[in-house]
């Protein structure tokens, strides 16, 4: 039975340990629909883990997650992750054309994403016309926006980023930042996002999390928290 009411991503003492060593240690968060993280820390203490553990492309040694009420561990992993998508530091697109990329994660699950719906992924990204662009063809900065609209064509319920413009240059980064945040505000995503950047997370976020060791430090309103 799912809850409707409740948070749309709930983590409950959530870890991961490798080798002896703890990635995440007994992480418990709630996220609200439409609610947008900033989770900061130091490098090494355990952010990406944290993140890569909510649509389990880690798996949890301990805990779990809770998506709309439902453990996720109910939920088929293609699945989980077309509902809790994820974008990388690096674009890590397939080999071929920008609408193969698009194409692939609706064609997993049966689904043919139309020219149309193509065209309009594209034009919200701000690379109409892009469509039939082999992938090599493309600099850092479109790669991450075609990365951007591959994950959007899921229909996506959270929106998972990890460090999402650090790989970028100072002008890639802040079309892409500005980019990232029409795309949230328009669609009333959910959003957690890696940064270290802190004058971006007061840019992005209303609420962050600070992580130091594996473990959830603090929670609250952005302004508060990086203040402390």
């Amino acid at each position: 039975m799912t809850d409707r009411n409740g948070p749309i991503l709930s983590a409950r003492g959530l870890s991961r340990e490798v080798d002896g060593r703890h990635l995440v240690d007994d992480v418990s968060l709630d996220v609200d629909q439409g609610q947008i993280i900033a989770i900061v820390g130091p490098s090494g203490a355990g952010k990406s883990s944290f993140l890569r553990l909510l649509n389990r492309l880690d798996e949890p040694t301990a805990g779990t997650v809770y998506l709309e009420g439902r453990d996720y561990r109910e939920i088929p992993a293609t699945e989980l992750r077309r509902r809790v998508g994820m974008l990388m530091q690096a674009p890590n697109l397939f080999p071929g054309t920008v609408a193969d990329n698009l194409r692939f994660g609706p064609t997993q699950r049966g689904e043919t994403l139309s020219l149309e719906r193509i065209a309009e992924l594209l034009d919200r990204v701000g690379l109409s016309g892009f469509a039939d662009r082999d992938v090599g063809q493309l600099s850092g900065g479109e790669a991450q926006r075609v990365s951007l609209a591959r994950t959007l064509a899921n229909e996506p319920q959270v929106l998972l980023l990890d460090e999402p413009t650090s790989a970028l240059d100072v002008d890639s980064r802040e079309e892409v930042e500005s980019l990232i945040i029409d795309v949230i505000r328009d669609r009333e995503l959910t959003c957690l996002f890696v940064t270290h950047d802190a004058p971006q997370a007061r840019r992005l976020a209303g609420h962050a999390m600070v992580m130091e060791a594996g473990c959830c430090v603090t929670t609250g309103p952005v302004e508060e928290v990086l203040r402390a």
